[in-house]
This record gives structure tokens, C-alpha cells and sequence, in this order.
């Protein structure tokens, strides 16, 4: 009973933060955008205090949005079947047979080999390794992966704490290096396909990405490794061939990085394959369920497929639309026009800023989804352009590193025991400062050439 209590308080709170911003609303916007916003806060309230189930919270906008005319029911479902999804969908299958086959202690076993056993060696390899893991796999399954064991490394609470963090960093850092990597990286293109603009393809949003993650892998590690002394540790990890089962998914996850090299762009010299990357990503998941490969069974790992995410992106999509259908965007848009009037660094320094620092209370996969909307009608005004400033903002989603509420990784560090709150958000801190700082010069000085 006292957990129905609890999920009831936490339900009316939600509803109360919902009305408070309808009725603070009400007088600067229309009814209905006005209205949105307040059932924008009702949702995002219900992720962050986890008064209903994810996936249960993710599908309201179904049955919200239509309810109070904000768009009907066709315009929300058809956001759930949106082709981005699809590409995390076949990403995650891929994921699992990694898991399944335990192929990832073999890619872990490498990466350990590359540093010394020594505390800051094991801290820059859990940081690469977490950052490069999680930029295929999801962010808290790489966290869940490693910090299993990386625990069992030592029984030196402070290197239990640092190596904890290096994980849960690594992979909130590692997930910006590809477009699946991490959810706020698919809202991004599946807002851009919605308003038929150029995509970024896999190899150039990895080209762009890949200058910050690993300058910010290499000071999260090297933030980690102060006050360290270099004492050897030994690892004690069991050196094992690859079996056959471990081979196949190895050379699928090949085979698929050399389909989307061949279809990417290098104009003038290739125009690529012309492939669908979508249909490249689910088509390499579901051939693990086939011969030759028969990795997968869909009645033993169906469960381990997150759906709820999936219906978050449908979500996500839904209120993206529904900022653009009832003109929220541009109408928030307007009241944001002393940002057009800085110089273009200085509105991507105002975005860096406000993004980083609202994902440490909020879920990053919600924010981006309110924001890029109102972003795009920003830069549509002030002349930047929008691919700009929207991937500044969608990075800038992941630089969770203060709270443990605000990502999962986070949040799994935290359960580890081995991580205080006060030192995560000492070290998040400086990390959330530093990364702002990184793209705003990236983006100043390296991706306006591409832009």
C-alpha cells in the first residue's frame, strides 16, 4: 500500500507541476500552446520522478495530445514507427549478441592490454573502453557491462570510486561519437529528416565527433587519475581465443562497418552505395537471428530489448511535432530574440550552456526533444545555421556529469556504493565546464567548414 501511496504522490505531483505551467502559460501563449506546455511538464515530471513505468509515460502522448487537440492520432502514432527508430532497433540487436556471446570481456581483454597495470593505466583503459563500447551499445548496458568488472579490480574504495566514474563518464562521453550512440543523437536526425534537411551520415557525424570525445575521454581519465599513487594492480584477466559464436558476431559488426563505409559519401570522388542506413543497421540485426549466425531467439532475448526506449523516441518525436504544428517554437522563438542579436559563438556558447546544465536535472532524451524545435526556429532567425547549433545543443545533452539522476550511467555508478554524491558532482563540475568550453571552440573553429 505504501508504494501505491508513493506512486499516487508522485502521479499528483506531476499533474500539479503540469496545471502550475498551463496557467503560468496561459497569458504570454494560445490555449493550445499553452496547453502543451503544460502537458510537456506533466511528462517530463513523470520521467524524471519515475511516477509511471517508462515506456507507460512515453506512450501518454497517444492519448494526450489527440485529447486536448494538440494533434491526432495518427499524426502522434505515426512518430512511434518514425525510420530512426529502427536504426537504434537493429543497433540493439546487435548489442545483445555482443552480450549474449560475452564477446565484449574479449574487446575489453584488448583494450586492458594496451595500458599498463598500474591505477591511472586502468582508469584511461575503463574510460576508452566504456567511451568506444558505448558508441555502439547503449550507454547503460556498457555501464552494466564494465562496472561488473572493474569493481572486483581492487579493494581501494577510492580507486572503486574513480574507476566507477571512469565508466559512467567514458560512456556518457563515448555516446556522442555516433548517431546511435545515445538517444538525443536519433532525435537530432529524425527532427532533421522531419524538416528535410541534409542528414549527417554515420562516417561524418563520427569525422565531427571524434576530435571532441577523445580530447574529453583523455581529461575525464586524466581528471580521475589526480592523486593516484602508481601502485601495480594485477587484472587478473582470463586470456581466451575467440570461440566461433564470438567470431561471427565480430565479423557481422565488420561486415556492417564496411557496408557503411562503401555507402558513404566523398564526393567528388564517391557517391556511395545509395544504401538506406537504417536498413543497413536492422538488416545486419536481424540476419543474427538466421542462419548462418543463429545467435539470437526471439523467445529467450525479446526482453532484453528495450521497447520502453523505443516508445521514448516515439515520444520524443511526438512533442518535437507537436512544437512545430501548434508553432510553440516559433512563438518561444521570438521571446528568445535577444540571443540572435550576439555574434553566432556567443549564441552557441548561451545553447552549450543552457543544455548542459538543464540534462543534470532532467532526462537528456526529453530535453532535446523540446528544445530542438525551438533551437531551429532561433537559428532560422539569427542567420547560424541550424545543423550548427542543434548538434552543439544534442552533444551538449550527453555532458551529464553532476547528478546521478541525470543519466543512467550516473545513476548505476551510484548503486556501485563505491561513488559519493558529493563526489560525482565535484568532478561533473569541472567536467561540464571544461566540455562546454571544448565545443564551443569545436564548433567554432571546426565544424562551421562542414556546416
Amino acid at each position: 500500500m505504501s508504494k501505491g501511496k508513493e506512486q499516487f504522490k508522485k502521479i499528483a505531483i506531476a499533474i500539479l507541476i503540469g496545471i502550475s505551467f498551463f496557467a503560468l502559460s496561459i497569458s504570454i501563449f494560445s490555449v493550445t500552446q499553452a496547453t502543451l506546455l503544460g502537458l510537456i511538464a506533466f511528462l517530463v515530471t513523470l520521467w524524471t520522478n519515475e511516477g509511471l513505468p517508462l515506456g507507460a509515460v512515453s506512450l501518454l502522448p497517444i492519448v494526450l495530445f489527440p485529447s486536448f487537440s494538440i494533434l491526432s492520432t495518427a499524426q502522434t502514432t505515426a512518430n512511434y514507427a518514425n525510420p530512426i527508430i529502427f536504426l537504434f532497433f537493429g543497433g540493439f540487436l546487435i548489442a545483445i549478441a555482443v552480450e549474449k556471446t560475452e564477446l565484449h570481456r574479449w574487446i575489453t581483454d584488448k583494450m586492458f592490454a594496451v595500458f599498463p597495470s598500474t591505477p591511472k593505466g586502468i582508469i584511461f583503459s575503463l574510460a576508452i573502453t566504456s567511451g568506444l563500447l558505448s558508441s555502439l551499445l547503449s550507454n547503460t548496458t556498457t555501464t552494466l557491462l564494465l562496472m561488473s568488472i572493474a569493481l572486483f579490480i581492487t579493494d581501494d574504495i577510492r580507486l572503486k570510486m574513480r574507476f566507477a566514474l571512469a565508466i559512467a563518464y567514458g560512456a556518457s562521453v563515448g555516446g556522442i561519437l555516433t548517431p546511435i550512440g545515445t538517444p538525443p543523437n536519433l532525435i537530432l536526425l529524425g527532427f532533421m529528416q522531419d524538416k528535410n534537411m541534409e542528414l549527417i551520415s554515420f562516417l561524418k557525424w563520427i569525422f565531427l565527433a571524434a576530435p571532441l570525445v577523445f580530447v574529453m575521454l583523455f581529461i575525464v581519465a586524466s581528471l580521475l587519475s589526480i592523486g593516484v599513487k602508481d601502485i601495480a594492480i594485477s587484472l587478473n584477466s582470463e586470456k581466451k581465443a575467440l570461440n566461433f559464436e564470438q567470431k561471427k558476431v565480430l565479423y557481422l559488426i565488420g561486415g556492417v562497418v564496411l557496408l557503411l563505409l562503401l555507402n558513404a559519401k566523398f564526393q567528388p570522388y564517391w557517391n556511395g552505395l545509395g544504401l538506406n542506413e537504417n536498413g543497413i543497421l536492422l538488416g545486419a540485426g536481424l540476419l543474427l537471428f538466421a542462419p548462418p549466425f543463429g545467435i539470437l531467439d526471439w523467445t529467450d532475448d525479446k526482453s532484453k530489448i528495450p521497447f520502453s526506449i523505443m516508445f521514448l523516441f516515439g515520444a520524443g518525436f511526438s512533442i518535437a511535432m507537436a512544437f512545430s504544428s501548434t508553432l510553440l517554437a516559433d512563438k518561444l522563438a521570438l521571446y528568445l530574440v535577444n540571443i540572435t542579436l550576439l555574434p553566432p559563438i556567443f549564441i552557441i556558447f548561451s545553447i552549450a550552456v543552457l543544455i548542459t546544465f538543464t540534462t543534470e536535472i532532467t532526462s537528456n532524451t526529453a530535453l532535446i526533444s523540446v528544445m530542438l524545435p525551438v533551437i531551429y526556429a532561433v537559428a532560422q532567425q539569427s542567420g547560424v545555421n541550424a545543423t550548427l547549433v542543434m548538434m552543439v545543443a544534442t552533444v551538449s545533452a550527453s555532458y551529464a556529469f553532476m547528478l546521478p539522476i541525470a543519466t543512467p550511467p550516473n545513476a548505476i555508478a551510484m548503486s556501485s556504493g563505491a561513488v559519493s554524491v558529493k563526489d560525482m558532482a565535484r568532478y561533473g563540475m569541472v567536467l561540464n565546464l571544461v566540455g562546454i568550453f571544448l565545443i564551443v571552440m569545436i564548433a567554432e573553429f571546426f565544424w562551421k567548414g562542414f556546416f
